[in-house]
């Protein structure tokens, strides 16, 4: 069996492996390249027929990819867990419809995924309409209006029995105070370690790492290591380094030790809602995005430079995991989709007056036929998407098989 150094990629070479994995990734089903094409979703969506007749919400602060691996448990500074939104790269002020139809893509996807017949895919779209509109519906602050399906209630009871021993294992297999380079972290260069160093030395950087409740704002804090992370498929040609710190005393116990995910912020494929306010800088926009919608998420995110490049560090908490949505009964594809919708409401509504959202809750309500109890607008938005996406990742498999095989 080949060591984990046979994987470790010098910097020269990141661009070429990065691409590979990129593909591969993409590859593996259906699903996985509706997660990994949000730039080819709002193209689609632009040309789509039934873009047109996409309603104009009010403009808020949208996930901008909004699909089921973006959702999930999120502890906030202090420990307290919810399901909120996970990843925020795309936030902009826009459309909210624009997170229900991505939404309902990703879920529709995940049926298929699942062998499930495409009666319940309709019946997903009507509950995914009926939690969001609840959501909109239900005091703000308080518990999320929904029962968890399943697979979110053994996701929180993993959540909340995880320590930095189950990070380690996770990110960096290993508890020691280094980062292991092989198939997962690659190294640095001079350039890019230095620059890293430097920026753990700004107060705004050292505030975020005490700022969990265990640490006090005057713990040492000590550069531990710093490798290149190879993470999804949003890494190809972006800056995207894991830091490992030492904070206090010793680097064992339970807040001892502080990974930080550094992360390049681009710009937003997800449209913006004309004539509203939103930052300049690529990494403000998602730091105030996650403050917005996902408050947990927020607590514990701060925008940098780093070589020139605006960046977002977030320090990663053992009880930030994914759910699995891969093998869904009807059942449990309709309770999902139903709470996952209702997550995305109450992250929506929260930006909402009163009034506003009883307009939007009334929008929602129109342009329904009798065979469906979900706007029209929705179900044929997911079967345009799903027609153009079925076909660009056949297109995929093809040109990545044939790359392979020359």
């Amino acid at each position: 069996m080949p060591s984990s150094k046979s994987h470790v990629v010098p910097p020269d070479q990141r661009q070429a492996a990065l691409a590979q994995r990129r593909n591969l990734k993409m590859a593996q089903s259906a699903h996985a390249y509706v997660r990994g094409s949000t730039v080819k979703f709002y193209e689609w969506l632009e040309a789509s027929a039934a873009g047109g007749k996409i309603p104009d919400g009010p403009p808020v602060w949208i996930c901008g990819d909004c699909h089921v691996g973006n959702l999930g448990p999120v502890a906030n500074a202090k420990g307290r867990i919810g399901i909120q939104i996970r990843d925020v790269d795309q936030t902009v002020i826009g459309n909210p419809a624009h997170d229900l139809i991505r939404l309902g893509l990703s879920l529709a996807t995940a049926a298929r995924g699942s062998d499930l017949p495409g009666v319940t895919t309709a019946r997903m779209l009507e509950r995914m309409i009926e939690g969001y509109m609840m959501a909109l519906d239900a005091e703000l602050g308080g518990a999320t209006v929904a029962k968890k399906p399943s697979v979110v209630r053994i996701g929180m009871r993993e959540a909340i029995g995880r320590t930095w021993k189950h990070l380690a294992k996770d990110r960096i297999k290993d508890v020691r105070p280094t980062i292991p380079l092989g198939k997962r972290f690659w190294p640095l260069t001079e350039e890019e370690r230095a620059a890293v160093e430097e920026l753990f030395k700004k107060d705004q950087v050292r505030r975020l790492v005490t700022a969990l409740h265990l640490r006090d704002d005057n713990d040492r804090i000590e550069l531990l290591d710093a490798a290149y992370w190879v993470k999804g498929c949003s890494s190809l040609g972006r800056i995207r380094i894991a830091v490992l710190l030492s904070v206090g005393d010793g680097h064992y116990h339970e807040g001892g030790l502080s990974l930080i995910d550094i992360k390049e912020a681009v710009q937003a494929a997800a449209p913006r809602a004309p004539k509203t306010p939103i930052p300049r800088d690529n990494a403000e926009r998602v730091v105030v995005g996650a403050q917005n919608l996902s408050p947990n998420l927020g607590d514990r995110m701060r925008p940098a430079r780093l070589l020139d490049k605006a960046v977002f560090l977030r320090e990663l908490l053992p009880q930030d995991i994914k759910l699995d949505f891969d093998h869904l009964t009807r059942e449990e594809a309709t309770r999902a989709a139903f709470f996952l919708a209702a997550v995305i409401g109450k992250a929506h509504a929260r930006q909402m007056d009163e009034e506003t959202r009883k307009s939007w809750r009334g929008e929602l309500g129109r342009n329904r036929t009798k065979s469906l109890d979900a706007p029209s607008w929705l179900w044929s938005s997911i079967v345009d998407l799903i027609v153009g996406h079925e076909a660009a990742y056949l297109e995929h498999c093809r040109r990545y098989a044939e790359r392979n095989d020359r």
